[in-house]
Protein backbone atom coordinates (compact mmCIF):
# COMPACT_ATOMS: atom_id res chain seq x y z
CA UNK A 1 0.00 0.00 0.00
CA UNK A 2 0.80 3.22 -0.90
CA UNK A 3 1.76 5.86 2.08
CA UNK A 4 0.17 9.14 0.73
CA UNK A 5 1.22 11.64 3.33
CA UNK A 6 3.49 14.84 2.22
CA UNK A 7 3.48 13.13 -1.71
CA UNK A 8 2.93 15.42 -4.07
CA UNK A 9 0.95 14.77 -7.25
CA UNK A 10 0.14 16.70 -10.54
CA UNK A 11 -3.39 15.92 -11.32
CA UNK A 12 -3.79 17.34 -14.64
CA UNK A 13 -7.58 17.46 -16.03
CA UNK A 14 -8.84 18.69 -12.44
CA UNK A 15 -11.48 21.00 -12.71
CA UNK A 16 -14.50 18.63 -12.49
CA UNK A 17 -15.78 15.34 -13.13
CA UNK A 18 -13.38 11.86 -11.98
CA UNK A 19 -10.54 14.70 -11.68
CA UNK A 20 -11.82 16.48 -9.27
CA UNK A 21 -12.99 13.59 -7.37
CA UNK A 22 -9.81 11.72 -7.11
CA UNK A 23 -8.65 14.91 -5.88
CA UNK A 24 -10.69 15.00 -2.95
CA UNK A 25 -9.88 10.77 -2.66
CA UNK A 26 -5.87 12.03 -2.60
CA UNK A 27 -6.24 15.04 -0.23
CA UNK A 28 -8.38 13.58 2.34
CA UNK A 29 -5.33 10.90 2.27
CA UNK A 30 -2.85 13.57 2.84
CA UNK A 31 -1.42 13.72 -0.72
CA UNK A 32 -0.45 17.12 -1.74
CA UNK A 33 -2.14 18.35 -4.84
CA UNK A 34 -1.29 20.67 -8.13
CA UNK A 35 -4.22 21.03 -9.57
CA UNK A 36 -4.22 21.50 -13.28
CA UNK A 37 -6.85 22.02 -16.25
CA UNK A 38 -7.92 25.49 -18.33
CA UNK A 39 -10.82 26.60 -16.36
CA UNK A 40 -8.68 28.54 -12.97
CA UNK A 41 -12.06 28.97 -11.36
CA UNK A 42 -13.04 25.79 -11.41
CA UNK A 43 -9.61 25.09 -9.95
CA UNK A 44 -9.67 27.84 -7.57
CA UNK A 45 -13.49 26.87 -6.31
CA UNK A 46 -11.91 23.21 -5.76
CA UNK A 47 -8.46 23.81 -3.85
CA UNK A 48 -11.22 25.71 -1.75
CA UNK A 49 -13.30 22.51 -0.41
CA UNK A 50 -9.91 20.62 -0.43
CA UNK A 51 -8.23 19.28 3.59
CA UNK A 52 -4.99 19.14 2.43
CA UNK A 53 -1.91 21.07 0.70
CA UNK A 54 -3.10 22.65 -2.77
CA UNK A 55 -1.40 24.61 -5.63
CA UNK A 56 -3.47 25.58 -8.59
CA UNK A 57 -1.70 26.13 -11.71
CA UNK A 58 -4.08 26.52 -14.74
CA UNK A 59 -2.68 25.19 -18.19
CA UNK A 60 -3.94 24.18 -21.34
CA UNK A 61 -2.48 20.93 -22.55
CA UNK A 62 -2.62 21.67 -26.23
CA UNK A 63 -0.20 24.43 -26.13
CA UNK A 64 3.61 23.77 -25.95
CA UNK A 65 4.55 27.25 -24.02
CA UNK A 66 1.39 26.73 -21.38
CA UNK A 67 2.68 23.26 -20.85
CA UNK A 68 6.38 24.21 -20.31
CA UNK A 69 5.30 27.37 -18.20
CA UNK A 70 3.03 25.42 -15.61
CA UNK A 71 5.84 21.76 -15.17
CA UNK A 72 7.96 25.18 -14.31
CA UNK A 73 5.53 26.02 -11.60
CA UNK A 74 4.28 22.15 -10.47
CA UNK A 75 7.96 21.49 -9.89
CA UNK A 76 9.35 17.92 -9.43
CA UNK A 77 6.32 16.09 -8.47
CA UNK A 78 5.97 12.31 -6.56
CA UNK A 79 3.67 11.60 -9.11
CA UNK A 80 1.82 13.03 -12.46
CA UNK A 81 -2.30 11.97 -13.14
CA UNK A 82 -3.10 12.64 -16.45
CA UNK A 83 -6.76 12.83 -17.00
CA UNK A 84 -7.81 15.61 -19.47
CA UNK A 85 -9.91 14.98 -21.88
CA UNK A 86 -12.23 16.01 -24.39
CA UNK A 87 -15.14 13.68 -26.18
CA UNK A 88 -17.59 14.50 -28.89
CA UNK A 89 -19.65 12.04 -30.17
CA UNK A 90 -18.51 11.58 -34.39
CA UNK A 91 -19.25 8.66 -36.85
CA UNK A 92 -16.61 8.85 -39.86
CA UNK A 93 -19.38 9.28 -42.02
CA UNK A 94 -20.14 13.06 -40.35
CA UNK A 95 -16.28 13.75 -39.58
CA UNK A 96 -15.90 16.82 -37.92
CA UNK A 97 -12.06 17.58 -38.69
CA UNK A 98 -12.03 20.42 -36.05
CA UNK A 99 -13.66 18.32 -33.15
CA UNK A 100 -11.44 15.57 -34.16
CA UNK A 101 -8.12 16.96 -34.06
CA UNK A 102 -9.20 18.49 -30.36
CA UNK A 103 -9.69 14.76 -29.21
CA UNK A 104 -7.08 13.79 -30.65
CA UNK A 105 -4.79 16.76 -29.24
CA UNK A 106 -6.26 16.98 -26.00
CA UNK A 107 -6.64 12.81 -24.75
CA UNK A 108 -3.60 11.80 -26.33
CA UNK A 109 -0.83 14.32 -27.75
CA UNK A 110 -1.26 16.74 -24.59
CA UNK A 111 -0.60 13.80 -22.28
CA UNK A 112 2.60 12.99 -24.49
CA UNK A 113 3.52 17.23 -23.89
CA UNK A 114 3.22 17.09 -20.11
CA UNK A 115 5.43 13.76 -19.90
CA UNK A 116 8.10 14.98 -21.47
CA UNK A 117 8.69 17.50 -18.90
CA UNK A 118 8.37 14.72 -15.80
CA UNK A 119 9.29 11.45 -17.01
CA UNK A 120 12.94 12.43 -17.33
CA UNK A 121 13.42 13.84 -14.18
CA UNK A 122 11.36 10.90 -12.41
CA UNK A 123 14.28 9.06 -14.74
CA UNK A 124 17.12 10.62 -13.10
CA UNK A 125 15.49 10.56 -9.27
CA UNK A 126 14.82 6.90 -10.00
CA UNK A 127 11.35 7.77 -8.36
CA UNK A 128 8.04 8.69 -9.48
CA UNK A 129 4.37 7.72 -10.21
CA UNK A 130 2.76 8.25 -13.34
CA UNK A 131 -0.83 7.39 -13.88
CA UNK A 132 -2.52 7.45 -17.27
CA UNK A 133 -6.53 7.15 -18.01
CA UNK A 134 -7.45 4.84 -20.95
CA UNK A 135 -10.87 3.77 -21.51
CA UNK A 136 -13.13 0.78 -22.17
CA UNK A 137 -13.55 2.69 -25.59
CA UNK A 138 -9.51 1.61 -26.49
CA UNK A 139 -9.70 -2.03 -26.88
CA UNK A 140 -11.38 -2.16 -30.10
CA UNK A 141 -12.85 0.30 -32.43
CA UNK A 142 -16.22 1.01 -31.90
CA UNK A 143 -18.87 2.64 -34.18
CA UNK A 144 -19.02 6.67 -33.21
CA UNK A 145 -16.22 7.07 -31.88
CA UNK A 146 -14.10 8.62 -34.36
CA UNK A 147 -11.07 10.97 -32.69
CA UNK A 148 -12.29 9.76 -29.16
CA UNK A 149 -11.17 5.78 -29.47
CA UNK A 150 -8.34 6.44 -31.30
CA UNK A 151 -6.90 9.08 -29.20
CA UNK A 152 -7.47 6.38 -25.83
CA UNK A 153 -5.85 3.63 -27.74
CA UNK A 154 -2.97 5.50 -28.44
CA UNK A 155 -2.67 6.40 -24.44
CA UNK A 156 -3.22 3.15 -23.94
CA UNK A 157 -0.36 2.19 -25.97
CA UNK A 158 2.18 4.49 -24.54
CA UNK A 159 1.43 3.74 -20.73
CA UNK A 160 2.29 -0.38 -22.00
CA UNK A 161 5.45 0.97 -23.56
CA UNK A 162 6.49 3.22 -20.60
CA UNK A 163 5.73 0.49 -18.30
CA UNK A 164 8.13 -2.07 -20.59
CA UNK A 165 10.77 0.81 -20.15
CA UNK A 166 10.54 1.71 -16.79
CA UNK A 167 9.45 -1.42 -15.12
CA UNK A 168 13.19 -1.90 -13.71
CA UNK A 169 13.31 1.54 -12.46
CA UNK A 170 12.04 3.42 -9.31
CA UNK A 171 9.71 4.94 -11.58
CA UNK A 172 6.23 3.10 -11.69
CA UNK A 173 3.68 3.45 -14.23
CA UNK A 174 -0.35 2.08 -14.52
CA UNK A 175 -2.87 2.25 -16.51
CA UNK A 176 -6.54 2.70 -15.71
CA UNK A 177 -9.37 2.27 -17.93
CA UNK A 178 -13.10 3.08 -16.98
CA UNK A 179 -16.46 2.65 -18.79
CA UNK A 180 -18.96 5.13 -19.15
CA UNK A 181 -18.75 7.66 -16.14
CA UNK A 182 -21.30 10.53 -15.54
CA UNK A 183 -19.99 13.69 -16.88
CA UNK A 184 -20.64 16.76 -18.77
CA UNK A 185 -18.70 14.55 -21.98
CA UNK A 186 -20.91 11.54 -21.56
CA UNK A 187 -24.31 13.70 -21.01
CA UNK A 188 -23.84 14.32 -25.03
CA UNK A 189 -24.55 10.52 -25.53
CA UNK A 190 -28.09 9.81 -26.54
CA UNK A 191 -27.48 5.80 -26.14
CA UNK A 192 -28.47 3.96 -23.42
CA UNK A 193 -24.84 3.99 -21.34
CA UNK A 194 -24.64 0.20 -19.49
CA UNK A 195 -23.36 0.27 -15.89
CA UNK A 196 -22.85 4.04 -16.00
CA UNK A 197 -21.07 5.07 -12.94
CA UNK A 198 -20.33 8.24 -10.83
CA UNK A 199 -17.59 10.48 -10.89
CA UNK A 200 -17.04 9.33 -7.16
CA UNK A 201 -16.87 5.42 -8.04
CA UNK A 202 -14.89 5.75 -10.91
CA UNK A 203 -11.77 7.58 -8.86
CA UNK A 204 -12.47 4.89 -5.89
CA UNK A 205 -11.63 2.38 -8.12
CA UNK A 206 -8.24 4.67 -9.70
CA UNK A 207 -7.20 5.28 -6.10
CA UNK A 208 -7.40 1.66 -5.04
CA UNK A 209 -5.73 1.13 -8.10
CA UNK A 210 -3.16 3.84 -7.21
CA UNK A 211 -2.36 2.49 -3.75
CA UNK A 212 -1.68 -0.82 -5.13
CA UNK A 213 2.09 -0.80 -5.91
CA UNK A 214 2.18 -4.24 -7.83
CA UNK A 215 -0.64 -3.40 -10.00
CA UNK A 216 -0.11 -2.09 -13.76
CA UNK A 217 -3.51 -1.94 -15.17
CA UNK A 218 -7.93 -1.66 -13.85
CA UNK A 219 -10.40 -2.10 -16.14
CA UNK A 220 -13.73 -0.91 -14.52
CA UNK A 221 -16.43 -2.02 -14.11
CA UNK A 222 -15.30 -5.20 -14.05
CA UNK A 223 -18.05 -6.99 -15.58
CA UNK A 224 -18.57 -4.30 -18.32
CA UNK A 225 -15.04 -4.93 -19.34
CA UNK A 226 -15.14 -8.08 -20.19
CA UNK A 227 -16.80 -6.73 -23.24
CA UNK A 228 -14.21 -5.09 -24.83
CA UNK A 229 -11.39 -7.38 -22.95
CA UNK A 230 -12.56 -10.21 -24.72
CA UNK A 231 -13.67 -8.54 -28.25
CA UNK A 232 -10.32 -8.51 -28.42
CA UNK A 233 -10.05 -12.41 -29.50
CA UNK A 234 -13.39 -11.92 -32.22
CA UNK A 235 -12.48 -12.33 -35.56
CA UNK A 236 -13.33 -9.69 -37.58
CA UNK A 237 -16.32 -10.67 -39.26
CA UNK A 238 -17.60 -11.78 -35.97
CA UNK A 239 -16.68 -8.41 -34.10
CA UNK A 240 -18.14 -5.93 -36.52
CA UNK A 241 -21.19 -8.25 -37.28
CA UNK A 242 -21.71 -7.59 -33.74
CA UNK A 243 -20.70 -3.80 -32.84
CA UNK A 244 -20.65 -2.44 -36.14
Amino acid sequence: MTDWAGKRYWIVGASEGLGAALARQLSAVGAELVLSARNADRLEDLARELPGRTRVVPMDVTDDASVARAAERAGDVDGLVYLAGVYWPMPATRWDAGQATMMADVNFTGGVRVLGHVVPGMVARDAGHIVLTGSLSGFRGLPGAVGYGASKAGLMSLAETMRADLGRTGVRVQLANPGFVRTRLTDKNEFHMPFLMTPERAAREMFDLMSDESAFQRHFPWAFSLVFRLSRFLPDWAYYRLFA
